[in-house]
């Protein structure tokens, strides 16, 4: 199992930073999730009666990420940090995607809970995964892009393992080799703010709440935490 954890220089930038790991094996992603289905009808519920808005920009833990995009040069107005970029999707369409049990499992419990999200399939990484700047000389093939390759700019955030870049711009994006299917059975699912001091207590409602969506579909679950002050795991 690979092992996962924030480089110093990444943590000494965000201090209070905290990413919380769902980790999931014995996945069975081809029998229904009913638990998900409900939970995906019960917020689309929501934001058709008007009792609930999908965080924005003007929110707090969304304005945090825009403020670290351009801490390390990338345009968040642009290139929207992942529960940004849906939240707004979400807002516009009134649904959310149906992609598979596992990736509308997380993608429900970030637009929600307003925090970004993300996963891997460990069959498919490569080594350990560093959360580290890009040296510039990496390469990335964006997520339903095969024949893409991408080259992150030095200083740029990426989650990394041996072979390439998982994730560009911390969370905008994840790589196309370590996609969730609903073949996926080792997947690591992250969770992130930077803003632990505040919004931790988020964090952790979020985590626990996509664990209970992933039990009754795996054979074993577990949550792990990285901050500056614990900044490896192994999952």
């Amino acid at each position: 199992m690979p092992d996962i954890h924030l480089t110093p220089a990444v943590a000494d930038a965000f201090p209070d930073a905290l990413i919380a790991l769902v980790t999931a094996t014995g996945l069975r992603g081809r029998e229904p999730w009913p638990d998900t289905t409900a939970a995906l009808d019960a917020l689309e519920r929501q934001l058709a009666d008007g009792t609930w808005q999908p965080a924005d920009e003007s929110d707090p833990r969304i304005e945090a990420w825009h403020t670290a995009y351009r801490s390390f040069g990338t345009n968040p107005r642009r290139i929207r940090p992942s529960v940004d970029a849906l939240g707004r999707r979400f807002a516009k369409k009134g649904t959310l995607p149906r992609i598979n049990p596992a990736v509308d499992s997380y993608n429900c419990v970030s637009v929600r809970h307003g925090l970004p999200a993300g996963a891997f399939d460990l069959d498919h990484v490569t080594g350990d995964i560093a959360i580290r700047h890009a040296d510039g000389t990496e390469e990335f093939t964006p997520l339903g892009e095969p024949d893409t390759v991408e080259t992150p700019k030095p200083g740029e955030i990426i989650y990394a393992d041996t072979a390439g870049v998982l994730t560009r711009h911390w969370n905008h994006r994840d790589a196309h080799r370590t996609r969730v299917t609903e073949d996926s059975t080792r997947v690591t699912f992250v969770l992130e703010t930077l803003q632990a001091t505040r919004d931790g207590h988020l964090l952790k409602a979020a985590a626990d709440e996509l664990r209970n969506l992933l039990t009754p579909h795996a054979e074993q679950t577990a949550v792990h935490y990285l901050s500056p002050a614990h900044p490896g795991t192994t999952v």
